[in-house]
């Protein structure tokens, strides 16, 4: 019995190492020799190389080597690439990631252009424009647009004071993709200091953005300046119409 212990425990050894996973990797090496080997006639012995025929200069790494574009059939709408049926060619890890594997796209093939090619005038098409609309929208919903108006001088909020303090951001919107709220803002009111509305914007006739506004006065004497806020936007504002911000009441 002791003998067949002793056995055992011989057999397992207390300082043995884990082994390594060894993963095959797809690596190609083009190689070419600096100094080639002569030629030998046919049926002749080869001749034996030397060590100066094993230096070899690299050709070309595949693994620096730029991948081509894939090409894919989109499956549904994605922001900023573009809608269900289209076929678009992307980079290799951008289309595995971000498409293939949630689903969004498959492989082109004659098969999969010709599933999704109806798909293009479904309501999804309907819902956005352009790839790049919804993104749009989100930029105009995200910001707090400063409307700078005359401390001195009587005004009336109009659409292209809203066009140049949009441009002032960087946004360039025509003037009848903007839509004012019902009730005329006029001034200038201190009262109306720093109080918000909204505005709505309408993108490609489709997409509507609610664009948050503040009112600032301003006056080109420098004595009658108001004293600037720093980062302004990043504080809590009354609205100008009372809750904006509520949810409308559901209709029974």
């Amino acid at each position: 019995m002791f003998a067949n212990v002793a056995k055992a425990f011989s057999s397992v050894s207390l300082c043995s190492a884990a082994r390594v996973l060894n993963q095959q990797t797809r690596n190609t090496f083009v190689l070419k020799r600096r100094n080639p080997p002569t030629l030998y006639k046919k049926n002749q012995k080869p001749g034996k190389l030397r060590g100066r025929h094993y230096v070899y200069d690299l050709v070309e790494d595949t693994t620096i080597k730029k991948k081509p574009n894939l090409e894919v059939v989109l499956t549904s709408f994605v922001e900023g690439i573009g809608s269900k049926g289209d076929v678009v060619s992307l980079k290799p890890h951008v289309a595995y990631n971000k498409l293939l594997l949630p689903g969004l796209a498959v492989y082109k093939t004659p098969e999969a252009v010709a599933q999704y090619a109806s798909a293009k005038e479904d309501k999804e098409k309907e819902l956005h424009s352009s790839a790049y609309a919804q993104r749009t929208v989100n930029k105009l919903e995200e910001i707090v647009l400063a409307v700078v108006m005359n401390k001195d001088h009587p005004w009336v909020i109009e659409r292209w004071h809203i066009k140049a303090s949009l441009r002032k951001a960087g946004f360039y919107v025509p003037e009848d993709a903007i839509t004012l709220p019902e009730t005329p803002i006029a001034g200038p009111d201190m009262l109306k200091q720093n109080k918000e509305f909204y505005c709505t914007i309408t993108i490609n006739n489709l997409e509507k953005a609610r664009l948050r506004c503040r009112i600032h006065h301003w006056s080109t004497e420098p004595s009658e300046r108001l004293t600037y806020v720093f980062e302004h936007w990043k504080m809590q504002a009354e609205p100008l119409f009372g809750d904006a911000t509520a949810p409308e009441p559901k209709k029974e």
